[in-house]
């Protein structure tokens, strides 16, 4: 699968854009701030309703502008479909296949993937939780599709009506005793659709870690398959085979101090995925190399992921060389040469390695210009 065409209609800095793709390894080369990320972001978006480098809609919409369109032929076995997405901060998006209008927007996940590589991957290993629990839920996203998307929002609806009745029971003093009877009906909601969750991530985790391991020793030099290591910590350590009854069981012993703090203290919102290297974790202990290296594998893990169960996806590579010395800019572009398409952003043409240099766009005050096939 491929993107054959992109259109954009005041998407970030484009009032309008089109740009013919091909198979195969495309550069989009430019000064920072020309807008070359901005062409990978919309291709990115399209497949997950969501960017990797904003986490609200509004900065993809120009100035000025009331929505964003991004539209794709996409060619998967010989077959081309137009997708569409119209981007309307503060409403519904509106999705659309070969003009006609979805009845949901999430009806487009999965229907073009991605793995996106860009600088602040960094973030994976070395950021909070919350990286490493997005990275975990959208790449389940494309692994699962619409379904675990409709999961996850369900989870977020549930977690902020439970949130709120803490929040009011807070203000009114109530004890474990007095708590408003439909926290309980909001428990269960939120233990049924967390465990769903919980147990999705596990699996992932499992999934992963063969393809991790095989990724990190490729990337890392001197490195052995086994050093590398992902787990699942939830926030809390079931004891029973059950996982939604173990959830409701901690929601329980800990409802005097969500109704003290006025949060909800369990559940998937709160899991963590440690990254490890031999018994030590990469946060803290690992090297700025060694780190670079793992963020790398967790991607390379996620593409192998993905093209095992389905089409290759369209792979990323987000000004991620600027940021990697020779030897590690070679072996990433061994290791993804063989995708069916890459989209590499660079500031400088030689920042690409060789193996990388296919079509070429320069990107220059709005403008994007074909110069090298």
């Amino acid at each position: 699968m491929y993107v054959a065409h992109l259109s954009l209609h005041d998407f970030r800095s484009y009032p309008v854009l089109e740009v013919d793709l091909e198979p195969g390894v495309t550069s989009f080369v430019g000064r920072n701030g020309e807008g070359k990320t901005n062409i990978v972001e919309a291709i990115d978006y399209l497949s997950r309703l969501g960017s990797h480098r904003v986490a609200a809609d509004l900065p993809l919409v120009r100035h000025g502008a009331t929505h964003a369109v991004v539209r794709a032929a996409v060619v998967r076995d010989d077959r081309r479909a137009v997708l569409e997405i119209e981007i309307n901060p503060g409403k519904s998006n509106r999705a659309r296949i070969n003009r006609a209008q979805l009845p949901r927007a999430k009806e487009l996940l999965g229907l073009v993937r991605t793995v996106v590589f860009s600088p602040d991957d960094l973030a994976l290993v070395k950021g909070d939780p919350t990286e490493r629990r997005r990275f975990a839920d959208d790449l389940l996203v494309l692994h699962q599709g619409a379904r675990y998307a409709g999961t996850r929002s369900d989870y977020e609806r549930v977690l902020k009506q439970r949130n709120t009745l803490l929040k009011t029971a807070r203000l009114r003093g109530s004890s474990g005793e007095g708590a408003p009877s439909t926290l309980e009906v909001w428990d269960a909601k939120l233990a049924a659709v967390g465990a769903e969750i919980m147990a999705a991530r596990a699996r992932l985790v499992e999934e992963l870690n063969p393809l991790l391991g095989k990724a990190y020793e490729a990337v890392a030099r001197g490195a052995a398959r086994e050093d590398a290591v992902l787990t699942h910590r939830p926030s809390f350590q079931p004891s029973v085979e059950d996982l939604e009854q173990a959830m409701l069981t901690e929601i329980a012993r800990r409802r005097p101090e969500e109704l003290d703090r006025g949060v909800s203290l369990v559940g998937p919102h709160r899991d963590d995925l440690v990254c490890s290297l031999g018994e030590f974790p990469v946060k803290g202990y690992a090297s700025h190399g060694e780190s670079w290296s793992f963020a790398l594998a967790m991607k390379l893990a996620s593409y192998d992921l993905l093209r095992s169960t389905g089409d290759d996806p369209v792979l990323i590579l987000d000004d991620v060389f600027a940021e990697l010395d020779t030897g590690r800019r070679a072996q990433l572009a061994e290791l993804v040469s063989g995708a069916e398409q890459v989209l590499v952003t660079a500031a400088v043409r030689e920042d690409i390695p060789q193996g990388l240099r296919g079509r070429r766009f320069d990107v220059a005050a709005g403008e994007v210009t074909l110069v090298d096939r």
